[in-house]
């Protein structure tokens, strides 16, 4: 069955910004302030965070424009590399994101059940069917096909940047808290030397890098994009473009309205300056605008990760029903509901999603320097190409090298500050290459049957 192109510049754009703007920018604030201990490192965390990110959108434009495929993320491991380390990456990615959709839910169910229930059902129950009801209507709406997703997600993402520009407007309504000076302090208490900043970048870039993450999983629409070649690229640069100037402003608004050493620690930092602007009503306010946000973060979930499992099921990583689609709206439907179910079945053991979280993050460096790193080997293989009719990144090979080397010195951070998250994400990866290799064998013995 051919693929309908069906997404436009806009479409896949607001694509890179649901992917991307979550819910973490409403909480990593804290974690890099906390890091940090300094209003510049962490200022500089965030600028080294967005160049990193758009070195890493430049390769990715690029890779999507050169090899523009439904499921891209996991047919560049598969090509560039080995189908079992494709097998075992994507397997990580699409668990760790049905727990992320899971988590999320939970998180917007608990917003909205502070509006909209009385406190004596403001329970754990009913936040899960909240969350779970969340994600059924939104499987639905996908089951309608990828233009009435696409055009749902284009009105969420909207709404979450109108959401995220109304709170950094909180830098002008009411006085700004003032704090004291931030001081460094090294480990050994002595003087902060050039090592000690770098070590605090270091764990600063963990959350950093957690919050630019998603765009890459832009280039799993490439075969459903009109004009890939030229829209895969663009919507990149344009979604990043918006995303680092949001981060950057509202990121100045926690610093400006809430104090920096006071944001080291604080709670609901989003809800702070929600407060600032529309007063006691802000909590309710901004309890409906991150419920909206969630909805768009499991909506665009909904739409990338069914479709690397859908290219695992071309490749027969997985069984080829997940290549099966609805005649009607071109649906994945196989996939799309196993991802889905996955996500409802997390819901039940969200309350570790932390805990996943941080092995995953190790895996998905590695992840993002390996794929990256395949730009290398699709220039000698699509070197035959027009150049006029693809995306060609300047400053070659300086960006990826950049990018691949930042995501590194992250892995690198992770390994240093929680050992046990490090070993144990290799454990599942080496996990996942096993069982390809297994399934391998038994498919071989079925064939020979």
């Amino acid at each position: 069955m051919s693929e309908k192109k069906q997404l436009s510049l806009f479409d896949l754009s607001m694509i890179v910004v649901s992917l991307v703007i979550g819910m973490g920018i409403f909480r990593t604030p804290v974690n890099v302030a906390s890091k940090a201990q300094i209003p510049e490192l962490f200022f500089l965390a965030w600028i080294v965070g967005g160049f990193v990110a758009l070195c890493g959108a430049l390769t990715y434009a690029e890779i999507g424009s050169r090899y523009p495929v439904t499921g891209g993320y996991y047919k560049i491991f598969s090509v560039c590399y080995h189908p079992s380390i494709a097998f075992a990456i994507n397997c990580i990615i699409v668990v760790s994101n049905a727990a992320s959709v899971a988590g999320v839910s939970l998180i917007g169910a608990e917003y909205l059940s502070k509006v909209i229930l009385s406190p004596e059902m403001q329970t754990a129950e009913y936040r899960i069917v909240i969350a779970a009801v969340s994600i059924i209507i939104f499987y639905l709406v996908n089951l309608l096909g990828l233009k009435t997703s696409s055009k749902t997600q284009n009105v969420l993402t909207v709404i979450k940047i109108i959401m995220v520009v109304t709170l950094i407007c909180a830098v002008f309504f009411g006085e700004q808290t003032t704090s004291i000076t931030p001081i460094f302090k090294s480990v050994s208490g002595e003087l902060p030397t050039w090592s000690d900043y770098g070590k605090a970048l270091g764990l600063c870039l963990i959350a950093v890098s957690f919050s630019f993450g998603g765009y890459q999983q832009t280039i799993n629409f490439g075969g459903e994009v009109k004009e890939a070649k030229k829209v895969i690229p663009r919507s990149i640069i344009i979604g990043l473009g918006i995303i680092i100037t949001l981060y950057m402003a509202i990121n100045y608004a926690y610093v400006k309205v809430i104090g920096f050493e006071q944001l080291k620690s604080a709670e609901s930092i989003a809800a702070i300056l929600a407060g600032k602007i529309f007063g006691p009503a802000g909590f309710t306010v901004l309890s409906v605008l991150i419920f909206f946000s969630v909805l768009g973060y499991v909506n665009v979930n909904l739409l990338s990760n069914p479709r690397a499992m859908y290219a695992m099921g071309e490749e027969k990583a997985l069984p080829s029903i997940f290549t099966k689609k609805t005649k009607k709206n071109d649906v994945m439907i196989v996939s799309l509901t196993v991802f889905t179910l996955i996500a409802i079945l997390t819901l039940f053991y969200a309350q570790t999603f932390d805990k996943i979280l941080n092995y995953t993050i190790f895996l998905d460096s590695i992840g993002m320097a390996f794929s990256a790193a395949a730009i290398f080997y699709l220039r000698k293989t699509t070197a035959h190409l027009d150049k006029s009719t693809i995306y060609t990144m300047k400053f070659y090979p300086i960006m990826p090298i950049i990018f691949i080397a930042a995501y590194l010195f992250v892995t690198f951070s992770i390994y240093k500050d929680d050992p046990s998250a490090a070993t144990n994400g290799l454990g599942i990866f080496v996990g996942f290459v096993a069982i390809y290799f297994i399934n391998k064998y038994f498919r071989s013995k079925k064939v020979e049957n």
